[in-house]
């Protein structure tokens, strides 16, 4: 191996090392792990393989070889008789199947049974029992010593203190097991912590540990936990047992309770269906788990496959498919969706997640990936979010060994080459190709010839679709053109002679219509109906609004800065102007539109509210839009009157707290029919 390759080598080993001595210290001294554990067997494993590989270079801290962290100072420290290991892991049927293969090798022509246990997600301690009373209770810390926590593990309700039975009491017996804390109690314990103002516990596991591990041991005694045995260390004189399956049953008769279901298979293919049944009824254990173990269930067989380093040969635990994984981002694409938002999109390298692989991850926009700091080559965490969205929730800059280029917002669209736009205050950015993008395309012409834009009645979505199918509609300026296409739509399924012309005479109609309606056509971000009907009455021509600048477009009632940066950045991108001269040379008309001036109700914002009994909602706010008005969804201070019908709710208490002006129905109706507004009008 060359020089630059044996340290880059080096790099990465003592990379590795220090991530995981970071969350090794998180996990077993604080008792606060900042990952999942499949994270860190992600990261333990990247590390493991290496040493397989390169067994010269292996470093001497490696943790690899131990388990755990140093216990707190704190706690007296004692030295474990017996030292407490921790289990490999396999996480998909071959692993296990390879597992009981390396068993099958070392154990040649015997019969092999498998006793499964639930993978408990506890905090393992030792008990010691001397003539039958608990005497010690003892942490796990690093596998060699821990900490003396023996007045809190008195606390726990469901373990014996003193060992009764009719059978013989030994000497000296040590148990280990599992304290956690049951989903009941977790629920009850975090329902009670935020009544009182406490603090919260994140899951099971930190409760039982942070419990645990109280000074004080009346705390510990005030928290609902539970102790459930797993295996005998130490018995004085040694029982006659020939198995783990029995032993732990007889670790019940002293008045121990072990986990709520455990399996004897005669196989390990049973142990695969034992596994997917509990992957089934998780949810319905009193416990969390993440997994399940695995033991060679003879005692005999067990010392015949003897220990690794730090781990059994007989034992394995089986993981659950993670709800998070660790994997590697090779691209970042930019999507555009149907109303021009750009979402950038991580391209990673496949893993599975939740039992599922995943190859892509929404980034949701700029703001996400420069919170995340989130670069191509990064090693990233994901999970399924609610089990089914992929996210990415976390980026390990500590695993980044190279320089990598932060991913940039792009400056134009990556499907139509338009200016992409991002004003101040806003999340997401977007393409300002609008009435010309393709992947705005089905939106654009969607509400283009909406009722209350271009009011085409009889071109759905099934007509568009069928249109884009056939490349008519490359943008709303075809609409105009597909009466010279009558032959193929009348290939459309279902499309007579009749629908044909009828579509075709209401896209002619149509051509007769006002500059409110056009302008709210063209779809421009933040101009709604109120808005576009306020811009045509105070600019009466296209013309002047594709040239006005920002202050002259603020001067309209209901445009701010935003909005009227919106409404530049539209008129200036070259395709959207490219689309609106080819609209106006098929022979759009209107009439100009009445000055703002003359309008009684100008620049008013008012609200409806309530069920309207002799009128709609939209003949109200045609009426109020005809005199000027803007109709807006809530109340605020600017807010000039507000018409409550029927059943009004909150919005009329705050009208009421705010002292706004309140009509109901029929004065409203009054009212309108004063300055000549009606139903009819």
């Amino acid at each position: 191996m060359l020089d630059h390759e044996k340290n880059k080598l080096i790099e990465r080993m003592r990379q590795l090392i220090q991530v995981l001595a970071q969350h090794n210290h998180a996990y077993y001294v604080m008792d606060q792990p900042s990952i999942s554990d499949h994270e860190y067997d992600q990261i333990f494993h990247q590390l493991k393989d290496l040493e397989q590989q390169y067994p010269a270079y292996v470093q001497a801290d490696t943790p690899t070889q131990k388990v755990g962290g140093k216990a707190l100072s704190k706690f007296v420290t004692v030295q474990h008789a017996v030292p407490m290991l921790s289990l490999g892991n396999v996480f998909k049927q071959e692993d296990l199947f390879a597992f009981a293969r390396r068993v099958e090798e070392r154990l040649p022509q015997q019969n092999i049974q498998y006793d499964v246990e639930l993978k408990l997600d506890g905090l393992a301690i030792s008990l010691w029992y001397e003539k039958g009373v608990l005497v010690k209770g003892v942490t796990r810390g690093d596998g060699e010593t821990g900490e003396d926590i023996t007045q809190n593990v008195k606390t726990i309700r469901n373990l014996p203190k003193v060992l009764t039975t009719k059978n013989f009491v030994p000497e000296l017996l040590e148990v280990r097991g599992e304290v956690l804390m049951p989903k009941s109690g977790f629920e009850k314990l975090n329902v009670y912590n935020e009544s009182v103002g406490e603090k919260t516990f994140a899951n099971p596991r930190n409760a039982a540990a942070g419990s645990l591990r109280q000074l004080d041991p009346t705390i510990a005694a005030s928290r609902p936990l539970a102790f459930y045995a797993y295996g005998i260390a130490q018995c004085e004189p040694m029982h006659e047992l020939d198995s783990m399956h029995e032993s732990l049953h007889w670790l019940t008769t002293f008045g121990f309770e072990i986990a709520e279901r455990q399996f004897l298979c005669d196989s390990i293919s049973e142990v695969q269906e034992k596994y997917e049944q509990i992957q089934q009824e998780r949810d319905e254990l009193s416990v969390e788990i993440d997994g399940m173990v695995i033991k060679v269930d003879s005692l005999k067989q067990q010392k015949q496959l003897g220990f690794l380093s730090r781990e059994p040969r007989w034992a394995t635990a089986y993981k659950f498919p993670a709800v998070a994984a660790l994997t590697k981002v090779e691209q970042i694409d930019w999507q555009v969706g149907r109303t021009g938002a750009l979402t950038p999109v991580a391209r990673l390298q496949p893993v599975t997640v939740g039992g599922v692989e995943v190859s892509n991850v929404t980034l949701h926009n700029i703001g996400e990936i420069q919170k995340l700091d989130v670069r191509v080559g990064d090693t990233v965490s994901v999970y399924r979010a609610g089990d089914v969205i992929p996210k990415v929730e976390r980026v390990w800059h500590d695993l980044r060994i190279d320089k990598l280029t932060k991913v940039n917002l792009p400056s134009q669209c990556p499907v139509c080459d338009s200016p992409v736009v991002m004003p101040e205050g806003e999340a997401l950015a977007r393409c300002s190709g609008g009435l010309f993008c393709a992947a705005q395309r089905i939106e654009a012409i969607r509400h283009f010839v909406s009722r209350k834009a271009m009011d085409i009645e009889g071109l759905g979505d099934r007509w568009v679709e069928s249109l884009l199918h056939l490349e008519l509609l490359k943008d709303v300026s075809d609409i105009y053109q597909l009466y010279l296409h009558r032959e193929q739509l009348l290939s459309i399924e279902k499309m007579g002679e009749k629908s044909v012309q009828n579509l075709i005479d209401a896209i002619e109609q149509s051509k007769k219509t006002t500059l409110a309606r056009f302008i709210y056509a063209l779809g421009i971000r933040g101009v709604g109906e109120t808005t576009a009907r306020m811009l045509a009455s105070h600019f009466q021509g296209l013309d002047a609004i594709r040239c006005a600048n920002v202050e002259e477009l603020q001067k309209v009632p209901d445009v701010g800065e935003i909005t009227a940066e919106w409404i530049i950045d539209f008129f200036q991108a070259q395709h959207n102007i490219e689309v609106i001269d080819r609209l106006m040379t098929v022979g759009l008309v209107w009439d100009v539109p009445t000055a703002s001036t003359t309008q009684p109700l100008n620049g008013q914002s008012w609200v409806l509210t309530g069920t309207l009994s002799e009128l709609n909602r939209e003949q109200a706010t045609q009426m109020l839009q005809a005199l000027g008005a803007r109709v807006s969804g809530s109340v605020s201070s600017k807010t000039k009157c507000l018409v409550a019908g029927e059943k009004a709710g909150s919005k009329l208490d705050k009208a009421q707290k705010l002292g706004i002006d309140i009509l109901s129905e029929q004065e409203f109706i009054v009212l309108m029919n004063s300055y000549g507004q009606s139903s009819n009008t």
